[in-house]
């Protein structure tokens, strides 16, 4: 499924305009409805929000706030005669231009670090997985770390020709690491070209992370700056597809902590939608798109239940951040998943502060 496909969210601008469009009245109100649902996950009504509001308004007054709302489509009642709860448009409103994010307490910071510092002389892998245990546990939620399996840099690349029309493409590590990849190849392709082809990516991978080289390769593909004949730069491209992962095979996906979700699932319906979720994490390649998103910017990404395709039927947020290596290069994302009703406030920071102690111990 195309990237484009498992997401389609509004902008943080667009949600920021159009939160001004809101009168301070019911920015209020509707700041009041969104913090009782994500403090108890229950619908308020009119009266308990004129007991509650820092203003002094009518319930009847409330309703036609809550009215206009509702037609915006920021909240809904689940029930007839039912107080309102936050649509997922409401929630992507209120997380983008309304959310005040708290910061880490001290013992949560040291816990953090205590749990990260400690792994610095194991392997990358066991590094990963500790912190996406470490966040699952401080956040309640599953804990998700998507990473580039490989750590080592490209020493060799060489295509070998099986037969007309098929090659195989070896990629040797500097850790002596081997991997072999079978391409198709354009109609016309001489054994010269395929010896080209080996030249052109010897001369530019050798050193570099598979990530590195794949991204300063593409560029200078669509620059023009590659001086390859037509065919040539087929073959080229072909072995970036592949080493890329279609099947997603450079990646490692990591999931900690799915127990979390099962606390305070309450009648069938939300159980069902936990054991959707469940089966969500194991699309492994449409999870790896979706955590590959947050590679495209840095800081914090929230992405918000139906907003992408793939959780669209368990309801579920996810919030993920990326970390880097030495040299400024994403190799990977970090965050938690969980129902709509997180603590974004609590959760957003802690995401954050772990992705950045990651990208230090990797520099």
């Amino acid at each position: 499924m195309p990237a484009d496909q498992i997401l389609k969210r509004p902008t943080t601008l667009e949600s920021r305009t159009e939160l001004q469009k809101l009168n301070e009245r019911t920015r209020t109100i509707f700041r009041q409805i969104v913090e009782t649902y994500l403090a108890t996950g229950e619908p308020v009504g009119s009266r308990n929000l004129a007991r509650t509001l820092p203003m002094s308004l009518s319930p009847a007054s409330i309703r036609n706030v809550m009215s206009d709302l509702e037609h915006l489509g920021y909240i809904f009642a689940p029930h007839t005669s039912a107080g309102r709860l936050p649509t997922e448009m409401g929630l992507r409103l209120f997380v983008d231009g309304l959310l005040e994010v708290g910061n880490l307490t001290e013992d949560e910071r040291k816990r953090i670090e205590a749990q990260i510092s400690v792994r610095r002389t194991t392997n990358l892998d066991k590094v990963l997985s500790d912190a996406g245990e470490m966040i699952s546990g401080l956040s309640h939620c599953a804990g998700v770390v998507l990473a580039d399996k490989q750590v080592s840099r490209i020493k060799h690349v060489e295509f070998l020709q099986l037969e007309p029309g098929k090659a195989l493409v070896v990629l040797v590590g500097d850790d002596q690491s081997v991997e072999n990849r079978v391409i198709d190849l354009p109609a016309g392709l001489t054994m010269s070209a395929l010896v080209e082809a080996g030249n052109y990516l010897n001369a530019r991978m050798r050193g570099l992370t598979l990530g590195e080289a794949k991204a300063k390769i593409e560029a200078e593909l669509v620059t023009a700056k590659a001086e390859l004949d037509a065919l040539t730069q087929k073959v080229v491209e072909a072995g970036l597809a592949t080493w890329s992962g279609g099947t997603d095979d450079h990646k490692s996906l990591i999931v900690r902590g799915q127990s979390n979700l099962l606390k305070d699932v309450d009648g069938l319906e939300n159980l069902e939608r936990i054991r959707q979720l469940f089966d969500d994490l194991e699309t492994k390649q449409e999870m790896a798109q979706l955590l590959g998103l947050a590679d495209k910017g840095e800081g914090v990404h929230i992405f918000i239940g139906s907003e992408n395709k793939l959780f669209s039927l368990s309801g579920s947020s996810l919030i993920v951040s990326p970390f880097h290596d030495q040299r400024r290069n994403i190799v990977g994302v970090l965050g938690v998943i969980g129902p709509t009703r997180l603590n974004y406030a609590r959760i957003i920071p802690m995401v954050d502060y772990t992705a950045r102690l990651v990208s230090r111990l990797l520099t």
